[in-house]
């Protein structure tokens, strides 16, 4: 394992990254591009510096993270890029207006992407999470609470009263989806939209 910490919303920082890997390994293989959520909000809160930055984080560093791995990719005639989006994409949530909107785009990039690279042995997918245990996750429950006057736990509780399965999911269950769709044996699958939600998985597209 080679770790390299770089803020992804930052171009700069994204061509140091892939300069390091193109030094160390010859290019990159497996992309899978994730990045934090921009704050959440109603739409009137947030200036135009605030959506760009969400466009920073959440579109642009797709985009240069793409444009930077595909040409060793085409060389090989192989390669996985997958892309963490948020299920917001096909039910916007409520407070989170930077992230319904760009979250969005990202999806229109994979998609005509996805198209583009096929023949060249390349896949891209998205993945729509649902409620997964994170820090970001963390935040929104905080935030939903602080929004309706209760605790953290009243919120959760909500939560999970939403979800099929009565619970919020693992990140050890989501990396094993992402793991299946960045090996050799998703090879024919390219362009999909999963939604993982604690019900069925869910194709969107």
């Amino acid at each position: 394992m080679w770790p390299l910490a770089a803020d992804v919303s930052d171009a700069e920082q994204i061509q140091h990254v892939l300069e390091e890997a193109a030094n160390r390994f010859g290019g990159v293989d497996l992309l899978f591009a994730n990045a934090g959520g921009p704050p959440p909000g109603p739409f009137a809160q947030f200036s135009d510096q605030q959506w760009l930055s969400a466009v920073q984080l959440n579109l642009m560093s797709v985009v240069r993270l793409c444009r930077g791995v595909l040409p060793a990719m085409q060389g090989r005639r192989w390669g996985r890029i997958l892309i963490d989006t948020s299920f917001s994409v096909k039910q916007p949530l409520e407070n989170l207006v930077l992230s319904n909107a760009i979250r969005a785009s990202v999806l229109g990039l994979a998609k005509t992407l996805s198209n583009e690279v096929a023949k060249e042995g390349i896949t891209v997918n998205c993945i729509c999470p649902g409620w997964i245990y994170t820090e970001r996750v963390e935040q929104l429950l905080k935030d939903r609470a602080q929004r309706a006057g209760t605790s953290t736990e009243e919120a959760q509780k909500g939560i999970t009263q939403m979800i099929p399965m009565g619970r919020i999911g693992r990140v050890e269950e989501f990396g094993a989806l992402a793991a299946f769709l960045l090996s050799e044996r998703a090879s024919y699958i390219t362009g999909a939209v999963i939604q993982v939600d604690g019900g069925a998985v869910k194709g969107l597209f």
